[in-house]
């Protein structure tokens, strides 16, 4: 072909032979740009579709972390009475309350109001008249036992990098405050919101302050916190497992369904929310495991604990 070129260039070939030396040179330009095309395309295709997220040096954007099977497996009440437990606080026959609670909250895959009710109402019981100081001390030790082994690695993940982004992360949970602050400080996270319970000089009465942060609560605190922060919800991210929270999901720019019940998968997919799912199976009907089995080695587990504290008393 270069022969042929200098060949035209220098008018030794014919009219006919130039015609063709001319196609040749416009049909291997076509394909040499075709080829260029189609390497693009395929560049293009094989490119993540998520733009870098979060974006560094934003300190207009920050995250917000819904708890209970989203950062920690299962729900921080429940851990957190295990520990009250083992001290003595309660009897036998809450702690088998509580169990049966946390059995529904695995099982079923959603934070049902009528079992949160009850979770509040005995958490309160327990511990009225104590003082807060002693709880708070008590909250670290309880994160060790039986905590900081429940903390999903991917979501810690998510927040981590938010933190490297230079951005703020909060907890957002029902869960008391105090629990919730432990839990943020320890995954060194910016803080943390979360029920209030009544104190009157550092001793809890057993009520609440207003009404659990639950629901469109979140919302309301992620709002209220949002406007003294002075950040853009648009440019914030929230995450979450449960369709309690789609009020405060809904409040950000990015939406994250984490490990989400069945409620909030559909409602995510409907509106094209990213979804992350770090559990190694779904509920576990799903997975071949009857309900009444998961009850049972639940009910199970607990009888064992409570036998091993016996003989140890």
């Amino acid at each position: 072909m270069a022969m042929l070129t200098v060949m035209a260039a220098l008018g030794w070939l014919t009219p006919r032979r130039r015609s063709a030396t001319a196609r040749s040179v416009l049909a291997g330009e076509a394909s040499a740009e075709a080829a260029r095309k189609s390497s693009q395309a395929d560049a293009s295709v094989s490119a993540p579709e998520e733009p870098d997220f979060p974006v560094p040096g934003d300190d207009k954007a920050a995250a917000f972390f819904d708890l209970d099977n989203t950062v920690m497996q299962g729900a921080a009440l429940f851990h957190f009475g295990r520990g009250l437990y083992k001290r003595k606080f309660f009897e036998t026959r809450d702690l088998a309350r509580f169990a049966w609670q946390q059995a529904w909250f695995r099982l079923a895959g959603v934070e049902d109001p009528e079992h949160m009710q009850e979770a509040r109402d005995s958490a309160l019981s327990i511990v009225k008249g104590h003082r807060v100081a002693e709880l708070q001390s008590i909250g670290e030790e309880i994160y060790d036992e039986y905590m900081a082994e429940r903390i999903w690695p991917g979501t810690r993940a998510l927040a981590q990098a938010h933190l490297d982004a230079g951005q703020r992360v909060w907890l957002v949970t029902a869960a008391p405050v105090e629990i919730a602050t432990v839990i943020a400080r320890r995954l060194g996270l910016t803080g943390a919101l979360g029920t209030v319970a009544e104190s009157v000089n550092g001793i809890y009465t057993g009520k609440l302050v207003g009404e659990p942060l639950h629901g469109p609560a979140k919302a309301e605190a992620v709002r209220a916190l949002a406007h003294a922060e002075r950040l853009d919800l648009d440019r914030c991210a929230a995450y979450s497992d449960s369709h309690n929270d789609i009020p405060m999901l809904e409040l950000v720019g990015h939406p994250y369904a984490i490990n989400p019940d069945t409620k909030l998968r559909k409602h995510a997919r409907a509106r094209d929310w990213r979804l992350r799912d770090y559990r190694t199976g779904r509920k576990a009907a799903k997975v071949g495991i009857p309900a009444a089995a998961g009850v049972g080695a639940v009910a199970g587990g607990t009888a064992a604990a409570i036998a091993i504290s016996r003989r140890r008393r």
